[in-house]
């Protein structure tokens, strides 16, 4: 094994345990304190009743969710940082996070459903669909070619738009309503359950498996279109089903847990800066830390101010936007 492979195997490896870590820390703490032994006897079974509810049903799907989201989302901010070469662009650029929002805020402004509702997340993902056909739609039909410069304004487009319908549905809401929206907006993961962490496993990780087998391609991509397709790499094609399969991971998450920043920008850029700009490392790294950072930010927001939750997105905006001004500093030193 080459030295490269060495040190990648060595980060793969560290940052498992740090996902297993940050997923047992989860577990440990919440606003009902609990010993490790205590934690220990839930999980095995032979613990009190009322822990194992609170370990097993409560805080263990929403650390393994936490893993699911936030892997997928660093995962797919990863993808379109190669695609539109460019390491500042994240998942919701290209208005999927719009798309998912307006969905919800929607259903909850007619009343259709409570915010903690599981039609809300089906909601949410239908919107972000429908985001992803209107812009795919939109750079098509001005270039069948898929340029990214195009997709990205039919992004930004479609993003307003969703905006503009978000703006009308809260003006014409009750308080109520209004402020139901203003919170699965903010994102949470609090309605975690082991039928999401399932569902959001089915979407995100073969998913990841597609994009990481593009991770020769994407290097290619990276570089320049035309060098790509010199070099033998059907360039259309890899466009397509990148994006594609990014979209749909970013829209199961922003449907299981809202719309959460930061996650796919600052770490994909964190790994880069660490490991370099390989895709065959950058991505499975990128899922991991991914994964850790989102574990860990949905455990400041229950134990912060405990027991009042604070929404994960707050979190990840206070984390993140510090950590991504020291990140671009350090890029360019």
């Amino acid at each position: 094994m080459s030295p490269a492979g060495g040190r990648q195997w060595t980060a793969v490896l560290l940052l498992g345990v740090a996902v297993v870590a940050s997923v047992l820390t989860a577990v440990r703490f919440g606003s009902v304190p609990l010993s490790s032994a205590q934690v220990l006897g839930a999980l095995s079974g032979t613990g009190d009743p009322i822990h194992r509810e609170i370990v097993v049903q409560l805080r263990l799907p929403r650390a393994l969710l936490a893993v699911v989201v936030g892997g997928g989302l660093a995962l797919a901010g990863a993808t379109l940082q190669a695609l539109l070469r460019n390491p500042l662009a994240e998942p919701y650029i290209l208005g999927i996070s719009g798309g998912a929002a307006a969905a919800a805020v929607l259903t909850l402004g007619l009343g259709l459903v409570a915010a903690g509702s599981w039609v809300l997340p089906a909601a949410a993902f239908v919107g972000a669909l429908v985001a992803i056909a209107l812009v795919f739609g939109v750079a098509t039909a001005v270039d069948h070619s898929l340029d990214v410069r195009v997709l990205l304004l039919a992004g930004v487009v479609v993003g307003t738009f969703f905006t503009g319908v978000i703006a009308l549905v809260l003006a014409l809401s009750d308080a109520p309503a209004v402020r139901g929206a203003m919170l699965w907006m903010m994102g949470s993961l609090g309605g975690a359950q082991w039928r999401t962490v399932l569902v959001g496993a089915t979407y995100t990780l073969p998913a990841g498996l597609v994009l990481i087998a593009l991770a020769r391609s994407l290097d290619l991509m990276a570089i320049g279109e035309e060098t790509a397709s010199f070099l033998g790499t059907d360039v259309e094609r890899v466009k397509r089903t990148a994006l594609g399969v990014a979209s749909l991971v970013t829209a199961a998450g922003v449907g299981m847990a809202g719309v959460i920043g930061f996650v796919g920008l600052i770490v994909p850029h964190a790994v880069r800066l660490s490991v370099g700009s390989a895709h065959r490392k950058l991505l499975p790294l990128s899922f991991l830390a991914g994964a850790v950072f989102l574990v860990l930010a949905d455990l400041i927001a229950r134990v912060a101010l405990a027991p009042t939750e604070i929404p994960i997105g707050v979190v990840t905006a206070f984390v993140g936007v510090p950590l991504f001004l020291l990140l671009l500093r350090r890029s360019h030193q």
